[in-house]
């Protein structure tokens, strides 16, 4: 364990948040909302109960917690949800984030069901990279995979976001065997067509789920990258947006693309993120149960930027080394991905 120096706190801008393996913290998803319009079958059951708004955060709470991070050297967040777009609240967030010093990247990642009316303002506010969720091109399936989505308004989202000046928007697919593998190089056209990134996820196993099995569905990044490679020879890059995905070029396109690996290419090694959930449980790691309760800090402790930085010191310690995913079991971690933040 490291010793309480390692972590300075109270010190401005210059602190610097190192948890107990020497990695640096400077990246935090926030967690804005646990609600979503989407109920996508390897994030959430289908019949899903809400937290009580009293639990969440407020908006001023949020803005509390971000400036208590950035001032320990957080220099990314990233809103999640849930949806993020929901939350009537959104816009004025991302304009509190945007006059924060020392913040340097606000990111989202969305559906993009309702980005159609909301990139521009989403812009304007100050967000700077959007990162929208897309598993299917067939509208049926994508039906099937979101249970509630229509395609068309994530395909206008993906223009509204586009027109409204963000550049470097990136994909993210989470891909199930039998259920769009048949799709990567659709996809992968897809974003070369429209000028995007996109990245390849393996499925988490975390939740209870009864609508698939995940040992049979998962497919390992290695596999969707050698299919790519056979029409679009891939280079490997040291290239890095902030988080776990490994990125490839091609030699034709400007498109990025990206796999994220928990199961197959362990990235614990490199872990610079933390998470906060919606009724602000700060997770140091997201295959972990371990958390620090920062909603009671904030409201047991008015006021008190110490309190809050002491808590999120205490989270750096405990930040486990790595993750130990296993399909063969069932999940050690309970919650649903929608809880965790995205």
């Amino acid at each position: 364990m490291a010793p309480e120096s390692t972590t300075p706190i109270g010190s401005g801008l210059e602190s610097r948040l190192i948890d107990a393996h020497g990695r640096r913290i400077s990246y935090l998803r926030l967690s804005i909302t646990d609600r979503c319009n989407f109920r996508c079958v390897y994030c959430m059951a289908e019949d899903m109960s809400f937290l009580p708004g009293t639990q969440l955060l407020t908006l001023a709470e949020m803005v509390t917690v971000s400036e208590a991070f950035v001032r320990m050297g957080v220099r990314k967040i990233r809103l999640t949800g849930g949806e993020p777009l929901v939350h009537l609240e959104l816009l004025g967030l991302v304009a509190q984030l945007a006059a924060m010093p020392g913040l340097d990247e606000i990111a989202l990642t969305t559906n993009a069901a309702l980005l159609a009316r909301l990139a521009k303002p989403l812009k304007q506010a100050g967000l700077d990279r959007i990162n929208i969720s897309l598993d299917s091109l067939q509208a049926e399936r994508f039906k099937s995979l979101t249970r509630t989505g229509r395609l068309q308004d994530v395909l206008d989202g993906i223009d509204a976001a586009q027109d409204a000046g963000f550049v470097r928007i990136k994909l993210n697919c989470v891909v199930l065997r039998g259920r769009n593998d048949d799709e990567v190089l659709d996809l992968v056209e897809f974003a070369r067509s429209r000028d995007l990134d996109i990245s390849f996820i393996e499925e988490m196993p975390l939740g209870l789920i009864d609508e698939h099995d995940r040992a049979s569905t998962f497919v390992p990044s290695a596999e969707l990258l050698a299919k790519i490679d056979q029409r679009y020879p891939l280079v490997p890059t040291t290239e890095t947006s902030g988080g776990p995905a490994r990125y490839y070029r091609m030699a034709d396109s400007a498109t990025r693309i990206g796999v994220i690996s928990p199961q197959s290419h362990n990235f614990c090694n490199q872990c610079n993120r933390m998470r906060v959930t919606a009724n602000g449980q700060l997770m140091p790691c997201l295959g972990n149960t371990e958390a620090v309760d920062l909603r009671a800090l904030l409201r047991q402790h008015p006021g008190s930027v110490d309190a809050l930085l002491q808590g999120i010191a205490q989270a750096a310690r405990i930040k486990p080394e790595q993750h130990h995913f296993r399909l063969d079991a069932p999940p050690q971690i309970v919650r649903f991905m929608s809880m965790t933040g995205g």
